[in-house]
């Protein structure tokens, strides 16, 4: 039976480190073949303290620091401290199905993929209205596009990324580890990476995991800025556009659409161009307010709550905004700052 090791990476995650854990325990893989390594990012709450407790009572969890604090500095820590032929990378605030490494793992094994994933599955943090439109936002195809491990699959089939993999051990050997130049999106420049050099990853139907939202709108904007921020300037260190696609360049033309239209009404304002041609640039922004609209009032049906519709409508707009505000951040550090 295979050695597997889990690789948690955190940082202030005293509301969820203990569960997640738990979710480890739980797994029906024999636990003498499975190891857990959490690494902390210099947390300044309680998340060390409930590790360390749990590890006195569990000889498999082991707890190693993370001084730099970001998130690839994690990965590749953890992956060079384990001894598992294969390495899972969970996140701190998900949950996980009992049959989550044994399922992966058939599947990494009869596939002779590199890099095997299953759907993320998005869950409200909390029961505030806000939370509740941002999980179901992030879920829908309208938010994320073809996200597919967010809006599902029916079906196994080959992907450019997949969510907190299980890899085979030599993955890191063959293709490098995680670039630790790049703050966000590390995951998925390196699952191109894989791609790009003749690796299969794998995204399958069948094996899901639960991923918790941001509560907020300020966190979501936050998150998505960054998101969208580094995925651009990944180009910038790793010298190629794999990490991006078509999905990751619609918010910046839609924030320049949106920073246009606010030029052209001004302008027609000051009646120094044609009325005109202002009311025809609303033209896109009234679909893209139908299309928002229609979405976000079947969520607030299906939850029975109508308030949720106006929340719904914000939560589109400010993850589309932020993401693509993020991307313009990042096209302005890629191409026109130089490095210190």
């Amino acid at each position: 039976m295979k050695k597997i090791s889990i690789i948690i990476p955190c940082f202030n995650e005293e509301a969820f480190i203990e569960s997640v854990l738990q979710n480890a325990f739980d797994q029906d893989y024999p636990s003498e073949h499975m190891e857990i390594i959490v690494v902390d990012g210099n947390s300044t709450d309680k998340t060390k303290s409930i590790v360390q407790k749990i590890a006195e009572t569990r000889p498999n969890v082991r707890l190693i620091d993370n001084p730099e604090r970001f998130a690839p500095f994690a990965f590749n820590r953890g992956i060079r401290a384990s001894f598992g032929e294969v390495i899972y990378i969970w996140g701190a605030h998900s949950a996980y199905p009992s049959f989550y490494i044994s399922r992966l793992l058939d599947w990494l094994e009869k596939s002779g993929s590199d890099n095997v994933g299953g759907l993320m599955r998005t869950q409200a943090r909390s029961n505030s209205l806000s939370a509740i439109a941002i999980a179901r936002v992030l879920a829908h195809p309208l938010g994320v596009g073809n996200s597919s491990f967010r809006t599902g699959i029916k079906e196994a089939r080959e992907a450019d990324t997949v969510p907190f993999g299980c890899y085979r051990r030599d993955v890191f050997e063959r293709f490098g580890y995680f670039d630790e130049r790049l703050i966000r999106n590390q995951d998925i420049e390196h699952n191109r990476r894989i791609k790009r050099q003749g690796g299969k990853l794998l995204l399958v139907p069948d094996v899901h995991l639960t991923y918790f939202a941001r509560a907020t709108y300020a966190q979501l904007w936050n998150n998505n800025f960054g998101n969208g921020e580094w995925v651009v300037r990944a180009a910038k260190y790793t010298g190629t556009l794999d990490a991006l696609s078509l999905r990751h360049f619609i918010p910046m033309g839609f924030v320049a659409y949106l920073l246009d239209l606010f030029l052209w009404g001004f302008l027609s304002y000051m009646n120094w161009v044609p009325v005109w041609i202002f009311y025809l640039l609303l033209v896109p922004i009234a679909f893209y307010g139908i299309g928002i609209s229609i979405v976000s009032l079947q969520i607030s049906w299906q939850e029975k709550k109508p308030v949720l519709f106006f929340h719904c409508l914000l939560a589109f707009l400010v993850l589309h905004v932020s993401y693509g505000f993020g991307s313009w951040s990042g096209f302005k550090h890629t191409f026109f700052e130089k490095e210190a």
